[in-house]
């Protein structure tokens, strides 16, 4: 068992930055592909990034590429997303999760149903 817990969300106006943090306990989260999505109030969970277990591949959503990036410290057991130049279509709850699927492993997956593992989320309110 993997438990994930986020922190670092908060307000923030718009074009600023956040680093949220995911920090995990339980099993070593080394072979874990680990992801980050988002939910916003009426919308269904939606895909932010990913990176692999090794950190060398990473994936977003086209919505966040080049203002958002991706990392983990596996020595640490956390993994982290940077969000700069922030927009109020940003404005969610982020979810940390990680799975160890096999099928995700070399490519980190995009749906939310690939993974085994999830935090119960933090709010990122971005004002206009």
């Amino acid at each position: 068992q993997v438990q994930l817990v986020e922190s670092g969300g908060r307000l923030v106006q718009a074009g600023g930055s956040l680093r949220l943090s995911c920090a995990t306990s339980g099993r070593a989260i080394s072979r874990h592909t680990m992801g980050w999505f988002r939910q916003a109030p009426g919308k269904e969970r939606e895909f932010v990034a990913a990176i692999s277990w090794g950190g060398g591949t990473t994936r977003y959503a086209d919505s966040v590429r080049g203002r958002f990036t991706i990392s983990r410290d596996n020595a640490k057991n956390t993994g982290n997303l940077q969000m700069n130049s922030l927009k109020p279509e940003d404005t969610a709850v982020y979810y940390c999760a990680a799975t160890v699927s096999a099928s995700c492993s070399v490519l980190p997956c995009l749906g939310a149903g690939a993974y085994d593992y999830w935090g119960q989320g933090t709010q990122v309110t971005v004002s206009s």
